[in-house]
């Protein structure tokens, strides 16, 4: 099924401002259907009919009471046969009541169809279907929830519902359901529903009598103040006492003119409780990694001054490499503990190991040049850490091996590229350098280093992937290859690029 502008614009005439003001009226609409207890459907006749047949734009169910409609309507053609109310309304512009059958069905509904008029003209028409019995025991809740339906039913007719500034529904934001107060023109109390009362009471307010004003119990009527003099909807958090209430004020208008407010209020409490438990919750993690990082930088430090100290060449060659090891897991652990999220971005990780073994090399005078070309995407810490563990080792046995240094340590040159994959199923990393190649007979069995050996442990045991090594490209070089299978990253969370 098409969506609301598209199937506004191939079967009706609506388009620019009056088809943007139907999209802001779906949008809102929710309000009048729980406070008529009824579902809507919004109508509008299709191009060069003059009325005789409508198409179903969107409808809503209500949250306060029982459907009629389990199935979707929208997109239906309608005609006067089925729906005369709605031609009547269309070419009169006036609201109309009856009784229908229902649509698909032979049960009988009551019908309120109403024009919606955009500066000036009808555009479309607005249709309250309900039982012809209702479930509910008539009491002052619907009696005061009706009659704020008809006020602003009214404004729909007139033209000034929904309201000019274009609004999306905040998730949260308070509903008929949660508690409803009206205010009359002068700003008092006229009804105060269980519910808000209960919300009024959650942050310390008690007292409540039909016609005082919000202010003469404690409650701030800014927000209320805000949203009738500007004649738009006001949203606000009340905090007090640890409690928290979304408040969300709609002006009341007759004829442009303020005639009232409809308070929304919401105990968003536990929410905002578990939001800070959250909070404080991704604070500790992110604690936690940065510490771990010091931790490990620390213990790097105190490798590299370990290596100043000794004058056995091996040994200090082994202190640069623990080191180096080191500071390339710390590496992710900076990254997490500056998001609070459990993935990382791959890419920001490998350019700083780019960067952490071009600092083991001399890159003067030409030099080696890394790449990295594609992109990993994002990828779990825990996935994220032996990788790039990998990587630093791949590099760094491409500067010790493929270009190896003359016996006065000149400048070398060549070029090693990382290259990252995501495709369906697996992660494919390749190091390619294009220097002295592969010894005759080796084999990655045959692969004495501990460099070699800290990647195959990785990659075959904790990674549960494939390690191979080929020639480079076009017989040049060395290539390593490794494939991360997705049976491996999904229970490890890894996250797909979109």
């Amino acid at each position: 099924m098409a969506a609301f502008p598209e199937l506004a614009i191939l079967r009706t005439e609506l388009s620019g401002d009056a088809l943007a003001h139907l999209e802001r009226l779906a949008v809102s609409w929710r309000l009048l259907s729980d406070l008529s207890f009824s579902d809507l459907l919004l109508l509008a006749p299709l191009a060069h009919e003059d009325g005789h047949r409508f198409v179903v734009l969107a409808q809503v169910r209500p949250t306060t009471g029982q459907t009629l409609y389990v199935h979707d309507l929208v997109g239906r053609i309608v005609d006067e046969v089925e729906r005369p109310a709605l031609a009547r309304s269309w070419r009169h512009a006036e609201v109309f009541e009856g009784d229908a059958n229902i649509l698909g069905g032979k049960e009988r509904v009551r019908l309120e169809s109403i024009p919606v008029r955009y500066r000036g003209r009808e555009i479309a028409v607005l249709a309250r279907e309900a039982p012809t019995t209702s479930g509910r025991r008539p009491g002052e809740l619907e009696r005061y929830y009706l009659e704020v339906y008809d006020r602003l039913v009214s404004m729909v007719a007139h033209g000034s519902f929904p309201f000019a500034r274009e609004e999306v529904e905040i998730e949260g934001a308070p509903r008929v359901g949660d508690g409803v107060i009206v205010l009359d023109a002068d700003g008092g109390m006229r009804y105060a529903s269980p519910n808000a009362v209960s919300s009024l009471h959650r942050i310390g307010i008690h007292a409540y009598t039909s016609g005082v004003r919000l202010s003469e119990i404690g409650f701030d009527e800014a927000a209320v103040d805000t949203a009738v003099r500007g004649r738009l909807p006001v949203l606000e958090e009340v905090e007090r006492d640890e409690a928290s209430v979304l408040v969300r004020v709609i002006p009341l208008l007759d004829a442009w003119k303020p005639a009232g407010a409809l308070v929304l209020l919401r105990d968003v409490t536990d929410l905002r409780r578990r939001d800070r438990m959250l909070m404080s919750k991704d604070a500790t993690i992110r604690e936690i990694h940065h510490r771990v990082k010091n931790n490990l930088q620390t213990i790097a430090s105190l490798l590299r001054l370990q290596g100043r100290r000794v004058d056995s060449r091996e040994a200090r060659t082994a202190l640069a490499e623990s080191e180096r090891r080191i500071r390339s897991i710390a590496i992710v652990h900076e990254t997490l503990s500056r998001e609070a999220r459990e993935s990382v971005d791959f890419g920001q990780i490998i350019k700083q190991l780019v960067r952490l073994v071009e600092e083991s090399v001399s890159t003067g005078d030409g030099g080696l040049r890394f790449e990295v070309v594609g992109d990993a995407g994002e990828l779990p810490g825990e996935l994220a850490t032996p990788l790039a563990v990998v990587l630093n080792e791949l590099m760094q046995n491409a500067v010790d091996h493929a270009f190896p240094h003359g016996e006065d340590d000149d400048a070398v040159h060549g070029n090693v590229e990382v290259r990252l994959q995501r495709r369906p199923g697996v992660v494919d990393v390749d190091v390619v350098d294009d220097g002295v190649g592969l010894a005759e007979g080796y084999t990655l069995a045959s692969g004495q280093g501990l460099g070699m050996s800290i990647v195959q442990a990785l990659v075959t045991g904790e990674l549960g992937g494939e390690l191979d090594v080929s020639p480079g490209d076009n017989g040049r070089g060395t290539r390593f290859h490794v494939r991360i299978p997705f049976a491996t990253a999904a229970a490890t969370k890894v996250v797909e690029p979109s």
